[in-house]
């Protein structure tokens, strides 16, 4: 028996018209692909299909989301170096953009997300091997050996081609 597919959650956006609804999905669907909140592609889709730069308040009304989930929104995406803020004339608030450079997403990625996993996996390949060592049953030992250095060969790979990707975007 296959297991009941699960239905694609997509929100209803009131104060924001057909283009920009799907267009904030979009970015929704990038994210969930990522592994990054919801919250994180409809901030990022809204400030991308906008023409004009928007305040943290703007986002909370618009989006519908929370001034905290809008917050922790804009300090990952600025951590990503998916927007900037912007200072408007005659305005107390802060307002952001998106940025849409291709090279410096992808490389605030990299930066961010892919290189903390890559140096943190590295150090547990390298106990993995102390703990493979340790199985009694001969055959299985090699081949948890054999897999931990798989694992490591990947992450060789790895530590290789994110910088030349990062050179190749620029970052």
């Amino acid at each position: 028996m296959r297991p009941a597919r699960e239905e694609e959650e997509v929100r209803e956006f009131p104060t924001l018209g057909a283009l920009e609804a799907q267009v904030i999905q979009v970015f929704v669907d990038g994210v969930k692909v990522l592994g990054l909140p919801r919250s994180i592609g409809e901030i990022y889709g809204l400030l991308f299909i906008s023409p004009e730069p928007l305040s943290l308040d703007d986002l909370v009304e618009r989006l519908g989301i929370s001034k905290g989930s809008a917050s922790q929104g804009l300090r990952a995406l600025k951590g990503l170096g998916a927007v900037r803020e912007i200072d408007l004339e005659n305005s107390r608030r802060l307002h952001f953009q998106a940025d849409t450079e291709l090279k410096r997403l992808v490389g605030g990625f990299i930066r961010e997300q892919v290189r903390p996993h890559l140096e943190s996996g590295q150090s547990k390949v390298g106990r993995l091997l102390e703990v493979a060592s340790d199985e009694p049953d001969a055959e299985l030992q090699a081949f948890f050996k054999s897999r931990v250095t798989q694992l490591e060969y990947w992450m060789s790979k790895a530590r290789f081609v994110l910088p030349i990707l990062q050179k190749v975007l620029g970052e």
